[in-house]
């Protein structure tokens, strides 16, 4: 059988649908008639190519059989089809598309943020559970999913340490992490300010996801978020750890807002988290049993395959 080129799948999903379609819409499409099967293509992430492939056929004008409509997400018909379509993308509803169902929870992604925050930001971590907060002060948005901490206990020598503690100027690095299952236009408002409001009071704050919607108009908005709140992404691998990337990096502050960071001391999870921090320092040894549980690339995998 013939392979098809992403431009004839997404030719080939458009006419058999009466509305106009964005890429993540077509992916899902041909991946639930697994049309997929047929793609001519061994790349990472294919649904970003067809994303891009669509793109740059909409930008050679006349000669591309495909046109678009709309913004965030801009949708894609076929103008053969333009005659048959109602073009008033506010009044369409894009066709319903089964996902399969995920299975993992939120939850379930913690230990993929310990792995890669150790592993790769030297940073030790700890789960914060919000019922553990005073709930005569507890406010919405106020604490993250995840705190991290980075040392220099492993890094520095001994006499640097005891000079930097002398100082004042110890070089320790404070790390807020949101989670989320995923992202897409859907959630990312939401998502992203929550992640603003958590991570105000860290060196640096990220939002995380195992799922990141690849739509060109979505990754353009959500770098322009980054960038404007200093707030880096964090992209989830579920199915290889060691493959989890920072796609848009967090912002560094040099310095910590301890009125903030005073205030999230209503949780009992983050005063231990604080407490900790300042006995692993005073006795130049990381407790690493304290913090979450670092688990190893091969169970963090079977932990999602099991579900």
């Amino acid at each position: 059988m013939t392979k098809l080129t992403f431009l004839q799948l997404a030719q080939k999903v458009l006419q058999e649908n009466t509305v106009p379609m964005s890429s993540d819409e077509i992916w899902e499409c041909a991946e639930e008639k697994n049309y997929i099967a047929d793609l001519n293509s061994s790349g990472k992430t294919p649904s970003a190519t067809l994303g891009a492939r669509l793109y740059v056929s909409i930008k050679e004008g006349e000669n591309s059989i495909f046109s678009a409509i709309g913004d965030r997400p801009k949708r894609f018909y076929l103008k053969s089809m333009a005659g048959n379509l109602n073009l008033k993308v506010q009044d369409q509803k894009p066709p319903v598309i089964k996902k399969p169902e995920k299975t993992y929870l939120e939850k379930d992604l913690h230990p993929f943020v310990a792995y890669y925050a150790n592993l790769y930001m030297k940073a030790y971590c700890k789960t914060i559970n919000h019922s553990k907060s005073e709930k005569s002060k507890f406010g919405e948005w106020l604490h993250p999913d995840i705190v991290g901490c980075y040392f220099p206990i492993e890094d520095w020598s001994s006499s640097a340490i005891e000079l930097s503690q002398a100082l004042g100027a110890v070089n320790v690095r404070l790390y807020s992490f949101e989670l989320k299952r995923e992202l897409s236009f859907s959630n990312l408002r939401e998502a992203f300010f929550q992640a603003v409001s958590n991570s105000s009071w860290a060196h640096e704050g990220y939002l995380c996801a195992a799922e990141i919607s690849q739509d060109e108009d979505f990754m353009s908005e959500l770098k322009r978020l980054s960038g404007s709140f200093g707030i880096g992404i964090l992209k989830i691998n579920i199915k290889d750890p060691d493959a989890s990337e920072i796609i848009f990096p967090a912002k560094l502050k040099d310095s910590l807002d301890w009125e903030s960071i005073n205030k999230l001391c209503i949780n009992a999870d983050i005063k231990e988290f604080f407490t900790r921090i300042r006995v692993d320092l005073t006795s130049k040894e990381i407790r690493k049993e304290k913090y979450d549980p670092v688990l190893t690339s091969e169970i963090l995998q079977a932990s999602i395959q099991d579900k």
